[in-house]
């Protein structure tokens, strides 16, 4: 697998993997109906550098890094992950995070904060904390699941 740049002949294969999970609704705070224009603006918005997984030609998942705040705060990098649902368990999102905290580092942030990581996604909050993230807040209720209802949300943070 290569983690590459993405390129904006990207986008319609980033919008093949992202548009089932916003479907899903189980996973990014994105509305359940929402259009292409409204994940573009979400995960490919022009503050966001964005990369991709790719294997044999095909892309199988996809990152974003940007400055979490400006100003004061943008030491501190905020980084989002999508795994095609057919590449799911092979490491796709691992690799891609791995590869975001060495950027980060090269780029001279001294942080990575995830600002909304839904409990459920028990997956992922458990791949984050062995590369390193803690749970530093929990937000009650913030997200609204399709089938759990209200779960918790967290804001998870790793330092460089």
């Amino acid at each position: 697998m290569k983690i590459r740049p993405a390129t904006e002949a990207d986008w319609p294969h980033l919008w093949a993997i992202i548009e089932p999970i916003m479907r899903e609704g189980e996973t990014f705070a994105l509305p359940r109906d929402g259009n292409e224009a409204t994940a573009r603006a979400y995960f490919a918005s022009a503050e966001k550098t964005n990369f991709v997984a790719e294997e044999d030609g095909i892309i199988l998942g996809a990152s974003y890094v940007r400055a979490n705040q400006q100003g004061g705060g943008s030491h501190i990098a905020n980084c989002g992950y999508m795994t095609s649902p057919a590449a799911r368990g092979r490491g796709i999102a691992r690799a891609l995070c791995a590869h975001s905290i060495d950027y980060c580092r090269q780029q001279g942030f001294k942080g990575i904060q995830f600002n909304f990581v839904v409990s459920s996604n028990e997956p992922a909050v458990h791949l984050w904390q062995r590369l390193g993230f803690e749970i530093v807040g929990t937000l009650p209720k913030a997200f609204n699941h399709p089938q759990r209802g209200l779960v918790d949300s967290y804001v998870m943070f790793r330092s460089l």
